[in-house]
């Protein structure tokens, strides 16, 4: 068989849909939620996320064995969710457009994550020292460095992906079996060092900047927005199904990658608030080297950034190679811009690659104007925001395959009403994450303003024939 044809497989599969949900949500998030809720906030958040993108989850593995047909994950979905050419093609658009976008933010907040992890080998990358001026703003040395080590990995993984899509994600594999052993070993840790005197009170009101104090229903709002980033990835082997070995293998690594991040992502995060105390964690660049090193001394944070670097590599290979893939199989199909489904010689789509790592060097420039952690919260809000589009989209179209028929049997109602519900769930939950992201009317704003640039690109479709 050609290199270029082999078939992704169960665990290639699902290490990419582990190792891209467990990317820098896990190794940041303890300090993100610390900032807007309290213990019990932050465990109720986590019970409705993971509740509602296993609806998700569902709805992803039930679309891949109904249209196994439908290789381009919410792009396809929103295709055929119309009968009119002109909305099946715009509705096709959008969705790889949003996709694309939500990307573009997503690859910085791992790439953002690694920098602050490598920060604990090189403390400059903390420095404050002054290397420019210009009027008001002032330029850190340690911004400086960020910039540069985090575009210097960008564009390596750009050519590590580059010489083959199939290498790329077998290095991602190793990088999400190291990572899931080391968690191990930080939750073995954790259990027995843990102090809930450190964590304080399972509920007490949180203050924001401007000195607000938030009830408990505020915080799992304000949570919400959070933790649906620690599961963003989750559609990663439905974004591969052109090239998976058949749809119920996508399906089974859906569920399989759900199922081992939510563990450890519950686990970690409690954990990490019991070994660092909260006004530490809030200012942390690295919270779980942090939380390791109030333990173990320095020897742990060693550790725990060691492991952080290899996880982060890897889930930036396996995030920035599924940057690519998504406008690259839409534009096979027919879906968006058609020069885009160009490859190399190994079967990789340079074209889309470089552009992707072009926008996100844009992003990049965010490490610039604050610390890492001001840049890591910034382009995670931007990106979650934009993947709900495909969190909506998928559900929607589930749930007219329920209420049409098409695809299942015609004694199969039972089995039509419980996909019709399951749907019906995630659309909602879809709807109130949306909902708690207009809070930040800035970073909603940009959200915006992005999606609607792709407008100014819609006009190059306007004459590719549509999909057969």
């Amino acid at each position: 068989m050609n290199k270029t044809n082999k078939k992704m497989g169960y665990l290639v599969l699902t290490s990419l849909v582990v190792g891209n949900m467990i990317g820098s949500g896990i190794f940041m998030l303890p300090r993100q939620m610390a900032a807007v809720a309290s213990p019990l906030g932050i465990l109720l958040a986590w019970i409705l996320t993971g509740t509602g993108v296993l609806m998700i989850a569902l709805v992803f593995g039930n679309l891949a064995v109904r249209r196994p047909d439908l290789t381009s994950g919410a792009q396809s979905h929103a295709f055929e969710l119309f009968g009119n050419p002109k909305l099946k093609r715009l509705a096709g658009f959008i969705a790889v457009w949003s996709y694309w976008v939500a990307n573009w933010a997503g690859n910085v907040s791992i790439i953002t994550s690694f920098a602050g992890y490598l920060s604990v080998f090189f403390p400059v990358l903390n420095s404050k020292k002054v290397v420019f001026t210009m009027g008001s703003y002032q330029l850190g040395l340690g911004q400086l460095l960020t910039f540069l080590i985090c575009s210097l990995l960008l564009w390596g993984v750009c050519l590590i992906i580059i010489q083959g899509v199939s290498g790329a994600g077998r290095i991602n594999f190793i990088a999400t079996a190291a990572k899931i052993i080391g968690f191990f070993l930080f939750i073995v840790v954790g259990l027995f060092a843990f102090q809930s005197s450190v964590m304080g009170e399972w509920y007490h009101p949180v203050a924001d900047m401007s000195g607000l104090e938030h009830g408990l229903l505020s915080q799992v709002n304000s949570a919400a927005i959070v933790t649906l980033w620690a599961f963003i990835g989750i559609e990663s082997a439905m974004m591969f199904a052109g090239r998976a070995k058949s749809g119920k293998t996508v399906r089974a690594a859906t569920i399989s990658g759900l199922i081992i991040s939510v563990c450890l992502y519950t686990t970690i995060t409690i954990l990490a608030l019991g070994l660092i105390p909260k006004s530490k964690l809030l200012h942390s660049a690295s919270p779980l080297a942090d939380a390791l090193n109030a333990v173990t001394g320095s020897g742990g944070s060693a550790v725990m950034a060691l492991l952080a670097l290899v996880c982060l590599f890897g889930s930036a290979i396996g995030w920035i190679m599924m940057s690519s893939e998504a406008p690259y199989q839409a534009a096979k199909n027919g879906l968006f811009l058609p020069f885009l489904a160009k490859t190399n010689k190994n079967g990789t789509p340079v074209l889309v690659l470089i552009l992707t790592c072009c926008a996100s060097q844009l992003f990049i420039l965010s490490t610039l104007s604050g610390n890492i952690a001001t840049a890591y919260d910034f382009v995670v809000k931007v990106s979650t925001l934009a993947f709900l589009v495909q969190y909506f989209i998928s559900p929607l179209f589930q749930l007219k395959l329920t209420l049409t028929g098409a695809t299942y049997e015609s004694n199969s109602l039972g089995k039509r009403w419980f996909d019709g519900f399951i749907a019906a769930l995630a659309l909602t939950y879809a709807c109130w994450i949306i909902k708690s992201g207009t809070e930040d009317w800035r970073v909603f704003a940009l959200s915006l303003g992005l999606f609607f640039l792709g407008f100014l690109l819609y006009p190059l479709m306007k004459y590719k024939p549509l999909p057969k």
